[in-house]
């Protein structure tokens, strides 16, 4: 039987590219490995949208062999998902960062929502770290874990 050999990218939706670069990328520190407009018939016909007009950028955390694919959605209807953390179909990423009070304050100050303030786990692997959630500019959590 074939197999899945590793990872390669997350995809995440969102409403104005530019916006969301402006976050992951400036505020976050993500690399643009690769920006662009795709036209070609099997574009359409990948996702589901034959007439879509898709703006999509790729980007690398810091020190990561794994990408996030940023996709903007034009030319279709669209119509904005409650993101809440609980509702199935939803999703967020999470990254190691080596001083999380640091970089919240960082981050707050510069007028990035959270769910909560930072939180000390007491349980599970993370156990005497600091984690906290994020929300990107489309509500989209982003955790930050210190070990």
């Amino acid at each position: 039987m074939s197999r899945i050999t590793g990872p390669h990218h997350t995809g995440l939706q969102v409403a104005d590219l530019e916006r969301s670069l402006a976050f992951y990328r400036d505020l976050l520190g993500f690399e643009v490995v690769f920006a662009w407009n795709p036209q070609a018939p099997y574009i359409g016909e990948l996702v589901g949208y034959p007439d879509v007009d898709l703006h999509a950028a790729i980007l690398r955390p810091p020190d990561s062999p794994v990408f996030l694919e940023l996709l903007e959605y034009r030319n279709v209807e669209r119509s904005p998902v409650d993101t809440a953390t609980a509702n199935p179909g939803t999703a967020h990423t999470a990254y190691f960062v080596d001083d999380l009070d640091a970089l919240y304050a960082e981050l707050t100050a510069r007028g990035v929502p959270s769910v909560s303030p930072p939180v000390t786990p007491t349980i599970g692997p993370n156990k005497g770290g600091r984690a906290v959630y994020l929300l990107d500019p489309d509500g989209i959590r982003v955790e930050l874990i210190e070990s």
